[in-house]
């Protein structure tokens, strides 16, 4: 009768040492989960947005020689004015002049083996008219002659590629300009193509911003906007649309759009932080969200939405939101209450989270 007893005396044993064990483990820790976002942005009605920008140049010019070799001249420096035609930097024409004669010689040899294949082609079609010579000997001369003339056409060409090549050492400013980089140093040995200096012109500098992709088909190039710029406060610039972007960022669903200053600045410098204001408007005057239906989720509780508090670090915190929608357009689902203007909505991964939950999101696009 003892037996049982003992057994389960070691079972209950074993069990506490068991749970000892494990209550000394620590913790795992939460799962933060992906999600992808949008910004929501209530359209229909007149509305101004801006969205974050850089100047650029409105000509940009990236010089570099058509032949390698070793820098032996680079008279300019970052910040120079240059003329069109100004000299940018020159390579070592040595190994250049050397081919240019070594072509040059090849000609006048060729030429001269031209001259003795004429010659010689003459003599023998005289002798054939005096049927001195055969037919087999009027044609193999005459075949000589011909070959001689293709040589000095051919040589007369690697010539001119070889004065070409040398007038290649030299690089010149196309354009009048300023040099905003330069990437080479004296005697540094470059490969044909390789950027030497950045030359940059044109009085009207342009600006390049992302515009997210619920907005991207309310612009059209010429379209008037309004340039700020950080480093120039109290100041702003009328400028127009140039571009429209048709391909997606890397960083997202924003499109690039570029807009060009109407008047000239030199105060605009290329990379100056920008923020590009864009009027929207039209339509019926009444502002509408459209959304993704797969946004938008329904339980016992009614219909709702996620939205993200970003937290920095490219983490947020999620908050549930009910929503009432309308109807289903081309846009998108209609939300009637519930989102104002400038919430960020979680638009996949929505089933796998909960209020509350922290997440990892995506920088957004927009400013």
């Amino acid at each position: 009768m003892r037996t049982p007893v003992l057994l389960a005396a070691a079972a209950l044993a074993v069990g506490l040492a068991l749970s000892a064990g494990c209550g000394n483990e620590p913790p795992e820790e939460p799962v933060i989960r992906p999600v992808r976002t949008m910004d929501v942005f209530a359209t229909g009605a007149g509305r101004t947005r801006a969205f974050s920008g850089t100047a650029r140049a409105g000509v940009e010019s990236r010089l570099s020689f058509r032949v390698g070799g070793a820098v032996q001249q680079l008279p300019v420096s970052v910040g120079d004015r240059v003329e069109r035609g100004a000299l940018i930097a020159r390579l070592d024409p040595a190994d250049y002049e050397i081919r240019k004669q070594d072509a040059e010689a090849s000609l006048a040899r060729d030429r001269a083996a031209s001259r003795q294949a004429d010659a010689n082609y003459d003599r023998v079609r005289q002798l054939y008219e005096n049927k001195n010579a055969s037919r087999a000997d009027l044609d193999e001369s005459r075949a000589a002659s011909e070959a001689a003339a293709a040589a000095v056409t051919s040589a007369e060409q690697k010539l001119e590629l070889a004065r070409m090549n040398l007038g290649y050492t030299t690089l010149a400013a196309p354009t009048a300009g300023a040099i905003s980089e330069v990437r080479v140093e004296v005697n540094e040995n470059v490969t044909p193509g390789q950027v030497v200096a950045v030359l940059t012109a044109g009085s009207r500098p342009e600006v390049s911003a992302a515009v997210p992709e619920q907005l991207i088909g309310g612009i059209r190039p010429g379209d008037p906007v309004t340039v700020t710029f950080d480093a120039l406060p109290g100041r702003s610039f009328a400028a127009s649309v140039t571009e429209v972007g048709v391909t997606a960022t890397a960083a997202g669903a924003a499109f690039p759009v570029t807009a060009r200053l109407e008047d000239e600045s030199e105060d605009v410098r290329p990379g100056m932080a920008a923020e590009v204001a864009f009027q929207f408007g039209g339509g019926d005057g009444v502002e509408r969200i459209h959304v993704p239906p797969s946004a938008v989720l329904e339980d016992g509780e009614g219909r709702f939405a996620f939205v993200v508090e970003p937290t920095g670090d490219g983490l947020g915190i999620v908050h549930r939101r009910p929503v009432s929608v309308g109807e289903l357009t081309a846009d998108g689902l209609v939300i009637l209450d519930g989102l104002t203007d400038g919430d960020r909505l979680v638009t996949a991964g929505v089933t796998r989270i909960q209020d509350g939950m922290r997440v990892r999101v995506p920088e957004s696009p927009a400013s």
